[in-house]
């Protein structure tokens, strides 16, 4: 029997007695099982621990058992907002040092909000394990004390970033907020967005922070969640000393609420300032999470969408054309379920015509019925889903916390595996019958603004309220501010900060090579955690293979290439994956075409057989080449509403300029794409040569196994491609700032940065090392400053792009409108004081921040392939992960200040700023540099 190693789970409810154990085995073709040992504290707080030793980490999480459905009218996202309130401070831990602290000691750290729950997360360094209890149990329990009004009316600024980022700022971003409104009755505790509105946030006081954090974070209202390299008695006696402590809080009554029953069909039509295709959604009430028919509802979501198959696909996609694709699925919380339609339209395609097209492919479904194959399939795929779902020991946390917290059995997700699989036709139809046909529904029509004439027929306004950004907004302006002034909870224990545990040793994964007769490298990682195994074949091109002026052949051909075989069309080809549970996917890369896989052990024979068919036998399908084509031109006009969209490729055309591969879109323009031909893919087809390719793979597989499955491509031949270098020069763009106008824009999207090195160049992990400290993640001096100190952002990062060709550093962020040039203003004067701010300190902290996260940041096979990949393609050692450790270890200050001297000079770097010009472009001016106004595609005004 394969054992899978699960996570430390510790949760609230008072249905586990202390000293209880169990284990929980899914009655599958492959043996699935879950080990745990669970404990209650005295203050209620319900523990469950898992060991698991394959990697020197822990991961913790903290759920609480309250979301927006413990809100109330007019004060609406709170839960939410608490949550970014709960990173702040507490009593024995340093302002801000959950956002700082951990990502320096090599971890990693968040938190969420949802309906129903909070959860906050960390993955560290077993050596900072309880370093983490230490900050998890002062956040949870001693936090209170320490709000001030300067602290939270700065996070009061992020929350909004954050709506203004999401929603404000996003095509189709008011639609979850006009569904709800019309769905759920006043009152009722879903009938408000999870993020809330803004004028609410407002209004928030001190008051309101502490009746929240007294009435919902009590120790019985929660669920506590450690996983990994532990030891359970002595991870017992640690929590009880920690968390034994925090107040057990007041009980928080069981929501009771009836169904929704709608009494008509609401439709209503929104114009979206951001939207450039017209959109519809209809919205069915349906069951709550847990109950059985839920498991129905996910099938007949997948049936009726999910396949080339499927009734609605046939219909709207390949029969009348007007969608490049449909969705359909069920959605449960804790109180209540929706079962949701959603097609985005071609540009111009009357909702009408969508709205009757669904109805003809539900007739389509109740005419045919279900389809056993289909059926077949689907739980196939959530097979290879249920291992998917628990191959990290976060991913092991979330899953088992929540189905203790909310349905009282940790270990349910063997349950839900039998309750899937028993699905039959039968219940998916009486589903269907029960909740969709003939059913009352919300609909949305979402259209691109002054294109009315689209929403479906006698539609009514939805109302959703609107933010003004105006400038100079005196209650805008921010700051961290004094420290609150309290007498100290007391405790029995010493609540300041232990010590560091002993090293974690990170051990590289071994890497095995081989090489197939038709000269295709091989590459591989084992890892028996699961029984999984993910693959990909890189063959080199790519992009840089577009034949000059049809720039994204490279991405339709890989689109084309999933398209069927000779001996099965599409809809085929796609079930034969589906029944292996098995996904493959084909992309085209800058500088590397992929074919990428993932399958359980068992099936990989299989799946590969399947990819050689597709490599070997391509059915050049001219009916699936139009959909494409025509999917594609809508997808492209849709990126035009987005203005990070907008600003990523405005960007690479500064960098790069007009001319060159890079600097254009790898899907291609509207221009460049209009011409390309069936001819045009036959041809880049000839550049799929195994002579230079390389096959990756990281799993439950060894060499011996993984070599036998690989013969079945020996037929696969080919010559050496000679691929193009194309040569990158300054374009001379640098020290200007270039604004592109998006109307009304609530946020200024903002790229910083400038061509930098290869990743090649014997300077690249210098480099990157180097960046640490300015923005690498929530320590980085951008976050901290940029959204910590001012709350202008909700995030705020740097980085360095990974290629062989010379690529940018770049600085990223979506600020506050009425903030735009006080960021540019910080981001500025900090990039130019960088070398000489950059000190001993700094040294210290980018070597244990790196050299720390290094024994997390492999876990996954994903992140396991991604070794391999650098290592063919970057012709690295085996042990290259090692010899970067030694050479960030022997870095001096001199070696980081000649870096950011040679590589990061402020001076030469190009400003782009997206954002509404009708306020904010006479404001950029005044930071000194030249002002090139540009249209959304990157051309001079």
């Amino acid at each position: 029997m394969r054992t899978i190693k699960t996570l430390i789970l510790l949760t609230g409810l008072a249905l586990v007695s202390c000293g209880d154990s169990g284990t929980a085995v899914v009655d599958q073709s492959t043996d699935f099982k879950i080990d745990y040992e669970k404990f209650t504290l005295d203050n209620g707080l319900e523990v469950i621990l898992h060991e698991d030793h394959s990697d020197p980490i822990v991961a913790v999480a903290t759920l609480m058992h309250v979301g927006s459905n413990r809100e109330k009218p007019g004060k609406t996202g709170f839960a939410h907002f608490f949550e970014h309130m709960s990173f702040n401070d507490s009593e024995n831990v340093p302002v801000g040092a959950n956002r700082k602290m951990i990502p320096e000691w090599g971890g990693s750290r968040n938190g969420g909000t949802s309906n129903d729950y909070t959860v906050y997360y960390e993955v560290v360094p077993k050596d900072a394990f309880e370093k983490i209890m230490w900050i998890d149990s002062d956040r949870f329990g001693y936090m209170i004390n320490t709000v001030t009004k300067a602290a939270l009316e700065r996070e009061k600024q992020v929350v909004k970033n954050e709506k203004r980022q999401r929603v404000d700022n996003a095509a189709y971003g008011y639609t979850d907020e006009i569904i709800r409104k019309n769905l759920y009755p006043q009152g009722h505790p879903y009938n408000w967005t999870v993020i809330g509105a803004l004028p609410d946030l407002q209004a928030a006081t001190i008051e309101d922070v502490k009746e929240f954090y007294k009435q919902y974070y009590g120790a019985k209202n929660a669920s506590l969640v450690i996983a990994g390299d532990i030891d359970i008695a002595e991870t017992k006696k640690l929590v009880e000393q920690w968390f034994g402590e925090i107040p057990s809080g007041p009980d928080v009554a069981e929501q009771n609420i009836e169904p929704v029953v709608l009494d008509s069909i609401k439709s209503l039509y929104f114009e979206d300032n951001f939207a450039k295709l017209p959109e519809v959604r209809m919205v069915f009430p349906t069951v709550k999470n847990y109950d059985t028919d839920s498991y129905a509802l996910d099938i007949l979501g997948e049936l009726l969408s999910g396949s080339k198959k499927s009734p609605l696909y046939n219909v709207l996609v390949e029969e009348q054309k007007l969608a490049p694709r449909v969705g359909t699925y069920q959605n449960s919380s804790e109180l209540a379920g929706e079962f949701v339609f959603r097609v985005r339209a071609n540009a111009g395609t009357d909702l009408d015509q969508v709205k009757a097209a669904i109805d003809a492919g539900l007739a389509k479904f109740e005419m045919n019925g279900v389809n056993t194959d289909d059926l077949k399939r689907i739980k196939a795929e959530l097979e290879t889903g249920l291992y998917q779902g628990v191959s990290t020991v976060l991913n092991k946390a979330f899953q088992l916390v929540q189905d203790n917290e909310f349905n009282g059995d940790p270990s349910f997700i063997t349950k839900r595996a039998k309750l899937t699989n028993a699905v039959t036709a039968a219940d998916i139809m009486r589903v269907y019958n029960q909740y969709i046909k003939d059913k009352n529904y919300v609909m949305t029509s979402v259209v691109p603004k002054g294109q009315l004439e689209l929403a479906v027929a006698d539609s009514k306004e939805a109302t959703v309220w609107i933010e003004e950004v105006k400038q100079d907004v005196a209650n805008e302006e921010v700051s961290q501010g004094e420290e609150a002034v309290y007498e100290k909870t007391t405790s029995k224990f010493d609540r300041s900060e232990p010590n560091f545990g002993e090293l974690p040793v990170f051990n590289a994964p071994k890497v095995w090579k081989s090489q197939m007769d038709n000269g295709m490298a091989v590459y591989g990682i084992e890892n028996n955690e699961v029984p999984l195994v993910q693959f990909d074949i890189t063959i080199p091109g790519g992009q840089l293979l577009d034949p000059k002026g049809k720039e994204g052949v490279a991405n339709l051909f890989s689109d084309l290439m999933m398209q069927g075989t000779k001996t099965k069309t599409a809809a085929d080809l796609e079930e034969a994956i589906g029944l292996l549970g098995a996904r493959i996917t084909m992309y085209s890369g800058n500088e590397d075409f992929h074919i990428t896989g993932f399958c359980l052990t068992k099936n990989l024979d299989e799946t590969i057989k399947l990819v050689k068919e597709m490599l070997l036998e391509p059915r050049w399908d001219a009916k699936e080449f139009d959909r494409l084509k025509q999917g594609l031109e809508t997808s492209l006009k849709g990126s035009e509403a987005n203005p990070n969209a907008i600003a990523s490729n405005v960007f690479n055309q500064l960098m790069y300029g007009n001319d060159h591969r890079f600097g254009i879109n790898g899907s291609g323009t509207l221009n460049s794409t209009k011409d390309i031909t069936m001819d045009d893919l036959k041809a880049y087809y000839k550049n799929l040569s195994p002579k230079a390719a390389t096959f990756h793979i990281a799993g439950a597989i060894n060499k011996g196994e993984t070599i036998t499955a690989l013969s079945t491509l020996k037929a696969w031949k080919g010559e050496t491609i000679n691929v193009p270098t194309v040569a990158v020069k300054n374009n001379g763009a640098g020290g200007n700032l270039y604004f592109v106008d998006v109307p009304d824009a609530k946020q200024s999207v903002v790229y910083i940065g400038k061509l930098t090195l290869s990743g090649k160049d014997e300077n690249a992990n210098n480099l990157d090392f180097a960046n640490e400290i300015l923005g690498g993640g929530s320590s980085g001096r951008l976050f901290q400053t940029l959204r910590i100190g001012k709350g202008y952002t909700y995030g705020a990062y740097s980085n360095i792009s990974e290629r062989e060709a010379i690529s940018p550093f770049a600085i990223r962020s979506s600020v506050r409108a009425n903030a735009t040039l006080k960021s540019l203003e910080i981001i500025k004067n900090m990039v130019t004081d960088y070398k000489d701010s950059f000190t001993e300190t700094e040294v210290e902290l980018t070597k244990n921040k790196i050299l720390k996260g290094n024994t997390r940041a492999y876990e996954s096979l994903g992140a396991q392939l991604s070794i391999l990949r650098r290592i063919s393609k970057y012709d690295k050692a085996e042990n290259f992960l090692d010899t970067d450790q030694d050479e960030l270890i022997n870095m001096t200050l001199a070696d980081y200040k000649t870096i950011i001297d040679q590589y990061l000079t402020e001076s030469d770097m190009v400003y782009l700023v997206v954002g509404d010009k009708a306020t904010q472009l006479e404001e950029v001016k005044q930071l000194g540099k030249p002002v090139v106004e540009l249209d959304i595609y990157g051309n001079t005004l």
